[in-house]
């Protein structure tokens, strides 16, 4: 079984553009690491301040090993993106089957 990470926010008004380039940088270090299939974030389809971030890891442990190496390196160095926030985030945790996973078909 597969983890995947859901977070569906939204950034405070003038924060949106920081917001975004954070996430996107804490989902390039999350795809270099080992354990981690995928990560991506995507804008609201009709409001560009809420978005959604995504992560899939092959285990609860490189769930929280990398989580953990986010927090101790990018979150220590930028101050972390909950000040960005316009509330807290709503966040889920799903396990799913590798099978139903790999018959997506994502694009380069």
């Amino acid at each position: 079984m597969l983890w995947v990470e859901t977070i569906v926010c939204s950034a405070k008004k003038g924060s949106d553009a920081r917001l975004r380039r954070m996430l996107l940088a804490r989902q390039e270090f999350k795809r270099r690491q080992s354990g981690c299939v995928g990560a991506w974030v995507g804008n609201g389809a009709e409001d560009s301040l809420m978005l959604l971030v995504q992560s899939v890891y092959q285990s609860a442990s490189d769930w929280k090993r990398i989580s953990d190496e986010i927090k101790n390196t990018l979150d220590s160095e930028d101050g972390g993106v909950e000040s960005l926030l316009l509330g807290p985030p709503l966040v889920g945790i799903f396990e799913i089957p590798a099978s139903e996973l790999s018959n997506l078909q994502f694009p380069e």
